[in-house]
């Protein structure tokens, strides 16, 4: 199934799509990527969804990518003697760790080491971000508080500290039995929360130790502050606008979507922009029209993937979410000025000899009549150096590791396919025009650039490039190994 669009689809999976036919049908209207919710469903669940998405690859010959999406560690306030209190804007109110039910004057917040980082002045943030706080004193088991912005505070209500690090570890209890369960059931990504520093990425690749490509969620400031760090430690990036934007001003928001976006893009790493891009669809067929702005926005700036959570995971109108996107997309992309932004915004990077390569097959490409670039890839990392050059021309990658082919399906404008091992330069072309025959990419009179490493079945040896004719008479008739 071939896609008309580069722009790549996330669907997230919950009680909405939790049968074959509705994942099915997610796939057909244009979902790549399928996302597993740690944070709602237990194993059992879990399990059951990867087994029909894996089901569904075998029958449709297409590699699906499934990304496993950590909860990461939850800050809650304790409950209140009668489920809830109002405190009102100037009031003190105080956070401790007595286990006694709260009132409109203090509630337990059972996290001693939020106490160990606070500071006066400190602001403190509950039910994303409805409630706001100010921290006047604090010590090791209380924090005295202003309110700021009012309201009713309940039972068990989220609590974030914007401006502070926390001294907590990456990885709750719970994350790690997950991540050990969908590394051992087989999910192509990992999607870390919360995360801060690049250490926090550090940790969870050794306990994923090469089962699953890790993709860190940028949705703190001090990620943001270390996001250098974190995305030279991580495998992609994820800019979550959730509690990005429950953190920081919500105006703050879009520039630093624009700004991380283009530094994935620059160092080739895949992008996923996430969170209420059609969140109107949760109860309505149709989205908003700022809605469809904010997804094509993202498309404009060259994003590697766009994201569905609740629209596609519980929401009564899965089919026509992901369809929407997919119309966007392809609508977006159809347009001159897409070209114009996304050639602007390329980033020249020429450090390696398979730079070059990737660099001038999109040149040849987009210089001659040429239907596709074809790249052999063992680990996927040609095929995403390409797709760092944002082609006009669609890009195709042959592994022949299924793990590598999922993986790759998040990568921006790329078509996988599991190939056979090969070990002549000659059969890889065969197999590369094959390949783009069968998906409707050229025909026998077309063109296709091949790329490739001499010797074959070596990670990162890619260092030739070949002008390759679809008609298989030619390849054979031409000189050459």
């Amino acid at each position: 199934m071939r896609r008309h669009r580069n722009v790549k689809i996330v669907a997230t999976l919950g009680p909405a799509s939790n049968d074959y036919q509705t994942i099915k049908a997610l796939f057909e209207a244009g979902a790549d990527v399928f996302r597993l919710n740690m944070s709602h469903g237990d194993h059992s669940e879990i399990r059951a969804r990867h087994a029909m998405i894996r089901d569904l690859e075998r029958d449709t010959g297409r590699p699906i990518a499934i990304l496993a999406d950590l909860q990461g560690p939850k800050l809650r306030c304790g409950v209140f003697a009668g489920d809830s209190a109002e405190i009102e804007a100037g009031a003190p109110f105080r956070f401790d760790l007595s286990d006694a039910p709260g009132d409109a004057s203090r509630v337990q917040l059972p996290h001693p080491e939020i106490f160990e980082a606070l500071r006066p002045g400190a602001t403190l943030l509950v039910n994303d971000g409805k409630l706001r706080l100010t921290v006047d004193d604090c010590g090791p088991d209380f924090a005295q508080c202003t309110v700021v912005i009012g309201g009713t505070i309940s039972n068990r209500k989220g609590v974030n500290v914007p401006d502070v690090v926390l001294p907590l570890a990456a990885l709750s209890e719970k994350d790690r039995s997950d991540l050990e369960f969908v590394c051992e059931l087989g999910v192509d990504w990992l999607a870390l929360s919360f995360v801060q520093r690049a250490a926090d990425v550090d940790e969870a690749r050794d306990l994923a130790k090469g089962r699953a490509a890790l993709l860190s969620k940028i949705e703190k400031p001090a990620a943001v502050e270390a996001f250098e760090e974190i995305l030279a430690a991580s495998d992609g990036i994820m800019v979550a606008r959730g509690d990005l934007g429950v953190e920081l001003p919500v105006q703050a928001v879009p520039p630093i979507q624009k700004r991380l976006v283009r530094r994935c893009r620059s160092a080739a790493k895949p992008v996923i922009v996430a969170t209420q891009m059609l969140e109107s669809m949760i109860d309505s067929p149709m989205p908003t029209r700022a809605e469809v702005s904010d997804v094509a926005q993202a498309i404009y700036e060259g994003a590697d993937a766009i994201m569905l959570s609740a629209e596609s995971a519980a929401g009564s109108y899965p089919l026509e979410a992901v369809s929407t996107m997919n119309n966007v997309a392809v609508e977006v992309e159809s347009d001159p000025t897409y070209r114009e932004i996304i050639e602007a915004s390329r980033t020249a990077t020429r450090t390696t000899t398979a730079d070059g390569i990737v660099a001038a097959a999109r040149e040849i490409a987009e210089t001659t009549d040429i239907k596709a670039i074809c790249c052999f890839t063992h680990s996927g990392t040609t095929a995403v150096k390409v797709a760092r050059e944002r082609p006009r021309v669609p890009i195709i990658a042959l592994t022949p590791f299924a793990n590598s082919a999922r993986r790759i399906c998040l990568t921006w404008g790329v078509h996988t396919v599991i190939s056979h091992e090969v070990e002549r330069f000659k059969l890889a072309v065969v197999s590369a025009v094959r390949a783009a025959k069968t998906a409707g990419f050229a025909e026998e009179q077309d063109q296709v650039v091949v790329t490739a490493g001499i010797p074959f079945n070596q990670v990162g040896s890619t260092n030739i490039l070949r002008v390759a004719p679809c008609d298989e008479k030619l390849i054979y008739a031409g000189e050459g190994d």
